[in-house]
């Protein structure tokens, strides 16, 4: 075990490793490795993870809906994107985005929803505004603490969050977790806001729907619960038409998106490499 990710990519290009994790090589990375090892085989894909925030509904500010949009306004996918990936990730909703996914939605099919259109200074104005009407603004900033994994990924876009929120009056501070407490955490509600990353085991809205937005759900963390939703859900499992469960996929990303869950910054593209 090495914990050091750059020290796990030294000893990969000298030759003291045969493999690559398969979900660690990000994209800068990976042309490092190229550059340092030509003859590596790598295989760029997307890896089935978002990355995402997680917010406790029953705590203030999250439990006033302002707030939670505010949140989503200020998001600015792009310039994520960009930096983690050099702009390999792909934005979407919740289902992966084709060509890769079968059953989600990119972009463009959200871009009417907070946080997804493409004017990020008017999406922030409008932000501002709420939490104005929430009681805060510039002479009174929300601070609390951002949680997340104690993984150079998820501490990567923890610093691009935390400047991201700076702009809707909130200073966050970073409290990174061992695994092992990251998840009892989760699991316990002990949190306030959680850049996380989520992980879907296949690409079948059976699986990921019921999994992480299902009432009572043990991976549905912030409790979201939606009788629309879970009727929603069974219809699409029970329609045979592809087209046809297509068309409600795409009904359940838009109120997902329109509710603000569990707010997708974009799905995760990364190479595994191997001598």
């Amino acid at each position: 075990i090495i914990t050091n990710r750059a020290t796990r990519m030294l000893a990969f290009t000298a030759d003291r490793s045969d493999m690559t994790f398969p979900t660690d090589v990000t994209m800068p990375l990976y042309k490092d490795i190229m550059q340092q090892t030509p003859t590596a085989q790598c295989t760029v894909r997307p890896t089935g993870v978002t990355y995402n925030l997680i917010f406790n509904r029953e705590a203030a500010p999250f439990n006033d809906e302002r707030a939670r949009t505010a949140l989503a306004l200020t998001l600015d996918r792009k310039t994520l994107v960009d930096i983690i990936s050099e702009g390999a990730d792909v934005i979407g909703g919740a289902m992966l985005p084709p060509p890769a996914g079968v059953w989600g939605v990119g972009a463009e099919a959200l871009a009417d929803l907070p946080g997804y259109g493409p004017d990020i200074e008017a999406s922030r104005e409008k932000g501002r505004a709420l939490m104005r009407e929430a009681g805060y603004g510039p002479d009174k900033r929300l601070k609390l603490k951002v949680t997340t994994r104690n993984i150079a990924s998820y501490r990567d876009l923890s610093v691009l969050m935390i400047d991201q929120l700076r702009h809707i009056y909130i200073d966050g501070e970073m409290e990174l977790l061992d695994s092992a407490v990251y998840f009892n955490r989760l699991y316990q509600k002990n949190y306030l806001l959680v850049v996380n990353a989520t992980g879907s085991s296949l690409d079948d809205p059976d699986q990921h729907f019921v999994e992480n937005y299902g009432c009572n759900s043990p991976r549905n963390f912030n409790g979201y619960c939606d009788p629309e939703l879970t009727k929603l859900i069974a219809a699409q499992s029970l329609e045979r038409d592809v087209e046809k469960r297509r068309s409600v996929v795409r009904e359940i990303e838009r109120k997902l998106a329109r509710d603000i869950v569990r707010p997708i910054f974009s799905h995760n593209v990364t190479a595994a490499c191997r001598h």
